[in-house]
């Protein structure tokens, strides 16, 4: 099942971290708005990705969310159907034909790990 990611997909404080709130950050002239991530048009979350990111204190900034959805927009260019997106401190999976994350990997789980069941790989 497919969700859109919920306006407020964190709880207040995870693991001792703050949350980037969108208001204070403002949206970047260059980049989607943080709204229209919000609102499902250029990323969607499973819900296991979801869970993924609250289990694993996983935040991202709505500039953040515009990289992604930039890095799913050029493997769609290059005909990738699932894709590793890798940042410096996290890893998705994203279903590229839908634009659906669908896990989401935090640093310290991905020493060590075998991404399997991907056609291609964005690093950021």
């Amino acid at each position: 099942m497919m969700n859109r990611i919920p306006v407020n997909p964190f709880p207040p404080v995870l693991h001792g971290q703050g949350i980037a709130r969108p208001a204070a950050l403002g949206p970047s002239a260059s980049k989607a708005s943080f709204q229209q991530l919000m609102e499902g048009q250029l990323l969607k979350f499973s819900q296991h990705a979801e869970t993924r990111l609250r289990q694993r204190g996983i935040v991202l900034s709505p500039d953040k969310l515009a990289d992604i959805a930039s890095a799913v927009e050029k493997a769609a260019a290059k005909g990738a159907k699932d894709s590793l997106i890798l940042t410096s401190d996290v890893a998705l999976i994203v279903n590229v034909k839908n634009k659906t994350v669908v896990t989401a990997i935090d640093q310290s789980s991905m020493k060590n790990n075998v991404f399997t069941q991907i056609d291609s790989a964005v690093v950021l």
